[in-house]
């Protein structure tokens, strides 16, 4: 058997730009877990190893399918180079009896890795036509440099000149989302350029690197347009009630009696969960009949009256010994906000807060109390793999 190909995700705890960086959630998964989700949906990586010194992002990387290799402080600080980490990942995958044949540097603050390109670059280096290879975009820009004083001066192209885009080649941008190599090689050069370099291009969409707060925020509001819609694999659904089961908007007579409406194909929905052993329970902010009687009709447990929503889905998961990350949870609203974040599968309503949606993985098709629980609970029943024959008795 050849040597395995490993996929090694550095990922320290510390950050100065972007505070906690490789945590930070885009479309709603944190940094690591997309750059280990990217490296496993890649068919020719039989391995992922985050390297690290942060437990909680080692917790991440173990809960998201990696391995987890622990850097020593001394190559963990600002000054510390890719390089040394990687080097350091081999020296103990090595003493834990795994002789990496092609070593894959996947970067975190890379949140659109393509998986296919990543592939490509695979192949490459173990057919031997290329000894290493990286990502890059095409660009077809004038670029500049400030010279002495400040004057500018021509990098790509002839000053007197400016040809047009076709009949120009182009030049190529690394992206930093991945570099591949031989191990063996890697490690008696040290650096990841050697020999003959190849390039592998990539979709232009896929090159953001997140190394500023602004960076961040444009990769959020990019996710929903860039991400593949998956169908949440999940043991349970926990929903807000406002805003979810309801348009948020309640209607009160005179003596104070409050009603809302609903939808009957999102009971229906629930009723389909429940026939295929998926629990759904309600988690609202406030205490009010009209929730406990919507929750007795659809025969699920609600929990009212919760200031802190995070606090309160954690203990509802310990006891019914759910992993979070096992978990969806549907809102609508920024009090949602604490308990969308620390779940495997965040979901938003299509008329969800803007910062709602922004922190989701799934953003649904359907408005709040007009078929959002139903589409959630196909969504459910599709990534679970739930017959299409399933029906009500």
């Amino acid at each position: 058997m050849s040597a395995p190909t490993v996929a090694v995700i550095p990922a320290r705890g510390g950050s100065k730009g972007v505070p906690r960086k490789n945590l930070q959630r885009v479309g709603g998964i944190p940094l690591v877990a997309r750059a280990i989700l990217a490296a496993r949906r890649c068919p020719e990586v039989d391995r992922v190893v985050v390297s690290t010194d942060d437990a909680e992002i080692a917790g991440v990387a173990r809960e998201w399918g990696a391995d987890v290799v622990d850097r020593p402080a001394e190559i963990a600080g600002d000054t510390a180079s890719s390089e040394s980490a990687l080097l350091h990942a081999l020296e103990v995958l090595a003493q834990r009896g795994i002789d990496v044949g092609v070593l894959v540097f996947l970067q975190a603050t890379s949140p659109f890795i393509d998986s296919s390109a990543l592939g490509e670059a695979i192949r490459t280096v173990r057919t031997r036509r290329r000894d290493a290879v990286f990502s890059a975009v095409a660009t077809y820009g004038f670029l500049w440099t400030k010279g002495r004083g400040g004057s500018a001066d021509a990098l790509n192209h002839e000053v007197g000149t400016r040809p047009r885009r076709q009949d120009r080649e182009p030049d190529y941008l690394e992206t930093g989302a991945f570099y591949v190599m031989r191990a063996q090689a890697f490690r008696a050069v040290g650096h990841r350029f050697y020999g003959s370099i190849g390039i592998v291009e990539v979709p232009e969409r896929t090159a953001l690197e997140i190394d500023t707060p602004a960076e961040l925020v444009i990769a959020q509001a990019l996710a929903p347009m860039i991400d593949d819609r998956e169908a949440p694999d999940v043991d349970a659904v926990v929903t807000d009630f406002d805003g979810v089961h309801t348009d948020d908007t309640a209607l009160v007579t005179q003596d104070g009696t409050e009603s809302v409406r609903v939808s009957r194909s999102d009971g229906l929905g629930v009723a389909l969960l429940r026939r295929a052993d998926i629990p759904l329970t309600i988690l609202s902010t406030e205490t009010n009949p009209v929730v406990a009687a919507r929750a007795a009709k659809l025969g699920v447990d609600v929990i009212q009256g919760v200031d802190d929503k995070a606090s309160a889905l954690r203990s509802w998961a310990d006891a019914a010994g759910i992993p979070l990350a096992r978990l969806a949870y549907v809102g609508n609203d920024v009090n949602d906000l604490p308990a969308l974040e620390i779940v495997g599968w965040p979901v938003a309503v299509r008329n969800a807060h803007p910062l709602v949606l922004a922190a989701a993985r799934v953003v649904l098709d359907h408005d709040g109390g007009a078929g959002a629980v139903r589409e959630i609970a196909d969504l459910v029943l599709r990534g679970r793999a739930v017959p299409a024959s399933l029906t009500l008795s």
